[in-house]
């Protein structure tokens, strides 16, 4: 009778051991470890800016495109800039503010809109977007480890140690930061919930990163 309660015993184990690995394991989410910021700075007001204006002529003189005071960091240099200012700051829709932050209104009361005036609005949108959708999809961990990411990733823009392609620049974060929208231009995202592929229902609600013309099977 002992070895039959002893295998007994065992069978009652590899059971409970069995129906642990069956459980699925609660995800925790993403880590994100500091390396060039501190919690509680923001990494944008350690760099030293200055304002630079962009003009881009045709042979003949003619100008075709020129953009006045746009807040850079000096030391990016005038390539970095001109391609900031002339393709990647959003020249309209963006709510506007004066030197002390207080929102420009029209004489109707509605809200000021113009162009955006500082690579920090940039990077805000475009770090501050990644952020909330990570955040939203349950990406991290913690919400100290969704700031990380946005402090690290808004370090890295501003300061060139990395970039991604031309269309998040373009695109990232418009409706996320003001509200942009726009007719739907034929982009597909992956839906989370279903997994599966649809059409975007506008310009700006789903980024866009690559465009994919034809798929070979």
């Amino acid at each position: 009778m002992p070895e039959v309660t002893q295998v007994s015993k065992q069978a009652k184990t590899n059971e409970k051991f069995a129906g642990a690995l069956k459980k699925p394991r609660k995800k925790r989410g993403l880590e994100i470890s500091r390396h060039f910021t501190k919690s509680g700075q923001n990494p944008l007001d350690f760099v030293e800016y200055e304002l630079r204006s962009c003009k881009i002529s045709n042979p003949d003189g003619s100008s075709v495109f020129e953009m006045q005071d746009i807040e850079v960091p000096k030391t990016w240099s005038k390539v970095a800039s001109d391609v900031l200012i002339s393709k990647y700051i959003r020249k309209g829709g963006v709510p506007q503010f004066d030197k002390f932050g207080s929102a420009l209104r029209n004489k109707d009361g509605s809200a000021k809109l113009g162009a955006e005036k500082s690579v920090r609005q940039v990077v805000k949108r475009l770090a501050g977007c990644w952020r909330f959708w990570g955040e939203k999809y349950k990406y991290f961990a913690t919400q100290k480890d969704a700031q990380a990411f946005e402090d690290e990733v808004s370090f890295m823009l501003v300061n060139q140690y990395g970039a991604p392609n031309s269309p998040q620049w373009f695109n990232t974060g418009l409706n996320w930061a003001y509200k942009i929208t726009g007719p739907a231009q034929g982009h597909w995202y992956a839906d989370p919930k279903s997994g599966k592929l649809k059409l975007s229902e506008d310009a700006y609600t789903h980024s866009t990163a690559r465009l994919f013309y034809s798929v070979n099977k």
